[in-house]
């Protein structure tokens, strides 16, 4: 895409910050542009945080009829997905999803809470005593 090309129409989930963006100059070099986004990116980005909030609600209700741990309620609160959490936790999915079970969560050692912990930027103890 040529640098005049950039899309500018604008997109609210970026909150007034413009974005880089790479194009290409009209002597074909690469550089950096300046983009206020455009409305496809917008509703796409709209979509994706709709459906987040839809599974941490989910989750969420099924943590607090004991059928969950808040390790799968606080994925999705922290806009995460399965691939993304054992990437940060770096542990295969079958694992992760054997700890949404609240009676392996609840044996779970200090070393791995300290994992997810981290993951979710809180302490072992809030991941392990919360009250959602």
């Amino acid at each position: 895409m040529l640098e005049n090309e950039v899309p500018q129409e604008g997109n609210k989930t970026l909150g007034g910050v413009k974005k880089a963006m790479y194009a290409t100059s009209n002597g074909g070099e690469y550089k950096i542009v300046e983009s206020e986004g455009w409305s496809a990116e917008e509703i796409a980005t709209t979509v994706a945080v709709d459906e987040f909030n839809t599974l941490q609600d989910e989750a969420l209700a099924r943590l607090r009829g004991g059928e969950a741990s808040p390790i799968e309620y606080l994925m999705y609160k922290n806009r995460m997905d399965l691939p993304t959490l054992c990437s940060i936790v770096k542990m295969f999915g079958w694992r992760v999803k054997r700890h949404f079970r609240p009676e392996l969560f609840a044996k779970l050692d200090d070393k791995l809470l300290f994992k997810y912990a981290n993951a979710f930027d809180i302490s072992p103890e809030e991941l392990k005593n919360s009250e959602f």
